[in-house]
């Protein structure tokens, strides 16, 4: 059974959840899925990684983030002739000082936009590594540490389109989440319509979280309570993605891990203090479907709802 601890902390949380989730409502006007992948992904302490085409709002919910937090938000356009540098910084030498200064990059914030990071080349995308995997970063051989709740949204268009470049694998495993947003609905549309637009509901934003409860709130995350059959579970997805026939690469234990704790935080969302099996059937697709890699050019997405039918789920 849950710890009953636990059950203090969600209800210390579920409020500020709660308001998080309409503050980005009431500016993004899409489906609440992506509303509630992006806050999972964000209390997870992972990163997103959003695909779909130019103008369904992906710019638009990752500022409504950083404004409902009151962080400090970025955007980084990324294009083909971007440099490492321009993400990290770089040092400059200081004529009067007689020594170099350290400029910092777009990448010190608290919320990142990455956007249509597969415009850019995969030596440029690398930069990325080190700050979503460690929270730091390496310049001139010192390592500079990010803000203790960074966050990266990264947005892509389809691999069709003209001038984009396949992310690498190392650079996919990085987040928790991948997902699309979608058209949004016609009412909605409509009163997007009504307003010309999304910016002046941005400024209009009044900061519904502070940043030490979203500290608290991803600390939150790790205590809410996972039984031993819903992980075995977990790891019977895991191990049939290593076994299928179509995948050439399975998921790896990292993947495995970021399922666990993205199916937590969706646990959490829901104003629940454990894990069910339906979360697994739920997150498996965008957790997982962006991690492992298909033979011939299958579908990911379809392999991995495969999986979750195969597979039996504990009663």
């Amino acid at each position: 059974m849950p710890d009953s601890s636990i059950l203090d902390i969600h209800n210390d949380v579920a409020e500020h959840l709660k308001k998080l989730r309409h503050c980005i409502s009431s500016v993004y006007r899409g489906d609440a899925k992506g509303v509630n992948l992006l806050v999972t992904a964000f209390i997870a302490g992972g990163h997103a990684l959003i695909e779909d085409i130019p103008g369904v709002g992906k710019t638009t919910i990752g500022r409504a983030l950083a404004a409902a937090i009151g962080g400090n938000f970025q955007r980084l356009q990324c294009t083909p002739d971007l440099m490492p540098a321009d993400i990290t910084g770089l040092s400059i030498y200081d004529e009067r000082e007689r020594s170099f200064t350290f400029h910092p990059g777009p990448i010190f914030c608290d919320i990142l936009l990455a956007d249509e990071l597969n415009r850019t080349p995969p030596r440029t995308q690398s930069a990325l590594l080190e700050a979503m995997s460690e929270g730091q970063v390496t310049v001139d051989g010192k390592s500079r540490k990010l803000s203790p709740i960074f966050f990266c949204v990264a947005t892509q268009n389809p691999v069709d389109h003209v001038g984009t470049y396949m992310l690498p694998d190392s650079q996919r495993d990085r987040f928790i989440l991948r997902f699309p947003l979608g058209y949004p609905e016609r009412d909605r549309e409509f009163d997007l319509l009504k307003s010309d637009g999304a910016e002046q509901d941005i400024q209009a934003i009044n900061q519904h979280m502070p940043l030490e409860a979203a500290k608290q709130l991803r600390q939150a995350v790790r205590d809410v309570h996972i039984n031993d059959d819903v992980r075995n579970y977990l790891m019977d997805i895991i191990h049939a993605t290593r076994n299928d026939r179509g995948l050439s690469i399975g998921a790896s234990p990292r993947a495995a891990l970021g399922l666990q704790r993205a199916c937590q935080a969706a646990a959490l969302v829901d104003s629940r203090n454990f894990v069910t099996p339906a979360d697994l059937q739920r997150l498996a697709v965008p957790a997982l479907a962006h991690r492992v890699t298909s033979r011939s050019g299958n579908n990911t997405e379809h392999i991995i709802r495969g999986i979750i039918e195969q597979v039996p789920a504990p009663r």
